[in-house]
């Protein structure tokens, strides 16, 4: 699939805030089309480990090529983010020095029409992220409840008309199976009152956001794989997230924050006694965003945000250690 590359979002913010280093190990936890990642490799001079992980085989095979000239210095990996701490020991990797997450379904995904992620194409009704996966969406849109769709499609799409909906999918289902991204993005505009749909996107997008979600796990996983990048990092080491929906920056900042928690006790004394001791310095107090040249460059940059957190050294009596 050579045509699987975009423009990474938000580079030069990505690359001010991992501050990759020569020497250094980095983890692209979504490779995508291994922008970011030849970033990391350009800015050490190619001095540097990088391991790339994709569920996408069709990714990993397009990074293979773009990344080829680094030879060994790069480790593409198969695998889903949430397995970050099974395939670091794999590879024999103790501790990284950085690790890049950029969320959400990629710009080629979104233009294969067979991938079945976008309402703006006909195709056969998939949204899996890794091809082999066994859940389609598909399967949830004419097997699941009435009800249980209803609280899908409110809990990870955020829409306030997913009752009606649900309601409208049961209705058509019951005629004949919702097959294509077609037919349900004509189901759902149906649904949706008319004043509703004179303003905004599309009134399709938020069912859709929900059902790539629910097929992918999403929301689970990357809080799973965000605490093993806390455990794998060496003290100093960065994270970075690029999210794309609120959903996912809750997680995001709520995780930074919650690892970011100081110590309770009264200032001036030698040692915590609270056993509260904060693993991440938060280095985003406020979430970063692209500039106005680029969303008019790459419009689907628009709706993210960059956090970045530090990983603290463990000090013990006053001296930092490893």
């Amino acid at each position: 699939m050579a045509g699987f590359h975009h423009e990474p979002v938000m580079l030069a913010e990505v690359l001010e805030f991992l501050d990759p280093v020569p020497g250094g190990t980095y983890v692209d936890c979504t490779l995508g089309g291994a922008g970011h990642s030849a970033g990391i490799l350009e800015k050490t001079g190619g001095r540097c480990r990088l391991v790339g992980m994709d569920q996408d085989v069709n990714a990993l095979e397009a990074a293979s090529r773009r990344l080829a000239a680094y030879g060994d210095r790069v480790q593409l990996v198969r695998a889903n983010f949430r397995e970050l701490a099974r395939v670091l020991e794999r590879l024999g990797i103790v501790n990284v020095q950085g690790l890049l997450y950029d969320l959400g379904v990629s710009s080629p995904q979104l233009d294969t029409p067979a991938r079945g992620f976008a309402y703006q194409h006909d195709a056969p009704l998939d949204m899996r992220m890794d091809p082999d996966g066994e859940i389609t969406a598909a399967d949830l849109v004419n097997g699941l409840p009435e009800n249980e769709l209803a609280d899908l499609i409110r809990k990870y799409g955020e829409e306030r008309w997913a009752l009606r909906i649900a309601r409208h999918i049961g209705w058509e289902r019951a005629k004949a199976p919702i097959l294509t991204t077609g037919r349900l993005a004509a189901v759902v505009k149906e649904a949706v009152p008319a004043r509703a749909r004179r303003t905004g996107p599309h009134p399709a997008r938020r069912t859709f956001q929900a059902l790539r979600i629910a097929v992918n796990d999403e929301l689970d996983a990357l809080e799973s794989s965000l605490r093993q990048a806390v455990d794998v990092l060496a003290p100093g080491g960065r994270v970075v997230v690029l999210s794309y929906h609120s959903l996912e920056d809750r997680i995001v900042k709520d995780l930074f924050r919650e690892f970011a928690v100081h110590c309770k006790c009264p200032p001036g004394l030698p040692v915590c006694r609270c056993g509260v001791v904060p693993r991440l310095e938060i280095l985003t107090s406020r979430p970063r965003v692209p500039g106005e040249d680029e969303v008019a460059r790459n419009p689907r940059a628009r709706s993210a945000k960059l956090r970045a957190a530090r990983k603290r050294p463990v000090v013990l009596n006053d001296q930092e250690v490893e």
